[in-house]
């Protein structure tokens, strides 16, 4: 068999009378959608259900999936301890899909923690098809954790998913269980802010025509500061259906608390070779960055090719020959920023030339950048295709005696404590403000938000 439908789910707690008190019927149709997708999976009577949850073990570079052989919750963090959810997890099924992860070079697996119960994510589309099927989950489970790798790596794992399916011959019904923005209204628990809305009407209009595509299309950023919460637990759920062609229904929307919540069915109907949408995503991808290849100035190929040099052979690029003179006789410090897919992979810098010019400063930050960035694992020869690289070079700081005089598109800031310096670059997508410079300069300092700190400015010559 293989997959035979899918849901895209919130998991607001108080949607269950237990927790809400009443409170539930203010989300009245998405408590009436989750009955109705209850009941469904249990009519469907599926061999195995597979949930992802944004609130399950997260690791940065790798999926951890359910260990052991049974599966543990219950609501006690709510106030309700007395609803709980026990289930069995497929064991044969978790073990063939980290054997498949792992022969794929995917970073998934029961590694890591030893998680013994059960999160609300995953809790709470349980706990509406446990009732659907008369108050005991008969059906094997199998729970997925998000990491921070990736979309594409998200969407591969689905597609794994669906083959572990196929190959052990379950039928088996998918879970993307996640809310949507948490920053719909001022009132609510993480407050307002203008991408919230505009992410949910995106989204929904992404998930309700299953044009999973576009997934890959929502900036890092923006879904930062939209505050959304089940973003990857979708772009696995797009994996799970990769090439298959969907029944859809789109089938409620609500948000009065200040949180989004959307209810999407997809019942498979047979294949569609239009939708294997990773294909087209690296396709377009592929593309895009031969374009931005052809365009680099000389600062940036020049970026490019030592750390394309120091990943390949473990040395420092020699001094290429036909450099500017601006290049060659100037000095500066500089920072080379490294993105994948849109997201940060490596950025390292220098506030005050270190080297005898702006060339072999280039050089040094470059691999820096690749291989010394704490925040990340250096960079690896199979990822070289897919990198984009920006330098900054940063003209001489000057010291600013409040925040009124700094501009996030024209001016970086220094942030100083005693020995504790931090730095940010200018015109950085999703910082807007100056109150978010200083208060990132000084998170990267290791300086506390309420301490005070001397100010300095500096403008930069940006290079793409």
């Amino acid at each position: 068999m293989g997959v035979i439908a899918a849901y895209m789910v919130p998991h607001p707690p108080i949607i269950l009378p237990e927790i809400g008190k009443g409170e539930e019927q203010k989300i009245n149709q998405t408590l009436q959608s989750y009955q109705a997708v209850g009941k469904e999976i249990a009519d469907l009577k599926p061999d195995v259900i597979v949930i992802s949850s944004p609130h399950s073990i997260l690791y940065a570079d790798y999926f951890h999936i359910s260990p052991g052989a049974k599966a543990y919750g219950d609501f006690g963090q709510f106030r309700t301890p007395q609803v709980t959810i026990e289930a069995d997890y497929d064991e044969e099924f978790v073990s063939h899909l980290s054997g498949k992860a792992y022969l794929e070079g995917i970073q998934a697996g029961t590694m890591g923690e030893r998680q013994k119960e059960l999160d609300h994510g995953t809790m709470v589309p349980l706990y509406f098809i446990k009732q659907a099927m008369q108050g005991k989950i008969d059906t094997k489970i199998v729970r997925i954790g998000l990491s921070g790798l990736p979309l594409s790596e998200h969407y591969r794992l689905g597609m794994l998913i669906k083959q572990t399916a196929e190959e052990l011959d379950r039928r088996l019904v998918y879970i993307g269980s996640g809310d949507l923005s948490h920053r719909l209204l001022e009132e609510g628990p993480y407050g307002y802010q203008k991408e919230g809305p505009e992410y949910d009407k995106k989204i929904m209009d992404v998930m309700g025509n299953a044009d999973f595509l576009k997934l890959f299309t929502f900036p890092e950023t923006f879904c930062d500061k939209a505050g959304e919460c089940g973003h990857r637990s979708f772009v696995i759920m797009a994996g799970v259906l990769d090439g298959l062609a969907l029944e859809t229904k789109k089938l409620s929307y609500e948000g009065p608390f200040g949180v989004g919540y959307g209810i999407c069915s997809y019942h498979v109907t047979g294949t569609d070779e239009n939708r294997h949408f990773l294909a087209q995503y690296e396709e377009n991808r592929e593309q895009e960055l031969e374009e931005l290849r052809k365009k680099e100035d000389a600062y940036v190929k020049l970026a490019r090719a030592s750390l394309e040099h120091y990943v390949v052979t473990g040395e420092e690029l020699p001094l290429p020959k036909n450099l500017s003179e601006e290049m060659l006789d100037q000095e500066a410090g500089v920072f080379v920023s490294v993105k994948k897919e849109g997201a940060l992979r490596g950025c390292i810098g220098t506030i005050a030339p270190v080297q005898e010019n702006i060339a072999k400063e280039i050089i040094a930050n470059a691999i820096s950048a690749a291989v010394n960035d704490p925040r990340f694992d250096p960079i690896e020869k199979n990822e070289l295709k897919d990198l984009v690289i920006s330098v900054d070079v940063l003209g001489s700081p000057e010291p600013i005696t409040s925040k009124e005089e700094l501009d996030v598109k024209r001016y970086g800031v220094i942030v100083t404590k005693g020995y504790k310096r931090g730095l940010l670059l200018p015109n950085l997508d999703g910082i807007d403000t100056p109150e978010e410079q200083i208060s990132i300069a000084k998170q990267k300092a290791g300086i506390q938000e309420e301490e005070q700190v001397n100010l300095e400015r500096f403008e930069v010559v940006r290079h793409y």
